[in-house]
């Protein structure tokens, strides 16, 4: 299939390995010292690895190239984090999480950084007029519940939406296309569990960022089911 995909030009790349840290999706590696492309079905076309270069040694072309690869995306990040590939849904799977008792000796009021309402993809207006000038948190609903200190460090000075592809069986792309396209959204940040589920919520994301025709900087950040950064 034609479509857009990133271009490294090997005589400007100068061997700093930024973008290969960028890419979310393994796509770049680096060989004898230069950025290279080595994955194809693993590059979605959004060019996160683009502002990280210091050389502008990489560029956006159209041509014949395989399908993104989702799925083979979920593998690759499972392996690199030496999780095992799932069996059935590991999202399901019960465990318990053994932590150290840390608790203060007296109460503290911890203040809410939730800055609009409602926050649920499937509630919010697309022109809300909190959405101008934003910077977007899309976060997956465990999110807050796994990383204790989420209001600090993800939902301050963001504008918030959370949902759960699973649990709620409905494609986000098409509304989170509306709220990025028809708002000045000047930041994305896509925060979700490590289970395979949550993939869809990140998909989605990515779809909306694509069909919006806007070229707004983003990251995705995984958090671990016993509440640590993965990346």
């Amino acid at each position: 299939m034609k479509r857009k995909i990133i271009k490294i030009d090997e005589q400007k790349c100068n061997g700093c390995g930024a973008c290969a840290a960028a890419c979310h999706e393994g796509a770049i590696e680096m060989i004898n010292g230069k950025a290279k492309l080595t994955k194809e079905d693993h590059c979605d076309g959004l060019g996160d690895c683009l502002p990280a270069c210091p050389t502008n040694a990489i560029s956006f072309e159209e041509r014949e190239a395989p399908e993104y690869n989702e799925e083979a995306v979920l593998m690759t990040k499972m392996k690199k984090h030496g999780q095992k590939l799932p069996c059935g849904c590991p999202g399901t799977q019960s465990k318990a999480i053994k932590r150290e008792n840390t608790s203060p000796a007296r109460q503290i009021n911890v203040t809410s950084r939730l800055s609009q309402w409602p926050c649920q993809i499937r509630l919010v207006p697309v022109n809300a007029p909190y959405f101008d000038d934003a910077d977007l948190l899309i976060a997956a609903d465990c999110t807050a519940f796994a990383y204790g200190n989420f209001h600090e460090d993800f939902i301050r000075n963001h504008i918030t939406l959370v949902g759960c592809p699973k649990l709620d069986d409905v494609d986000y792309a098409e509304k989170l296309t509306a709220i990025i396209a028809n708002n000045n959204i000047k930041s994305v940040k896509i925060v979700r569990m490590e289970v395979p589920c949550c993939g869809g919520l990140e998909a989605a994301a990515k779809r909306a960022l694509r069909a919006s025709g806007k070229f707004i900087p983003w990251q995705v950040i995984t958090i671990s089911t016993d509440g640590k950064i993965l990346e």
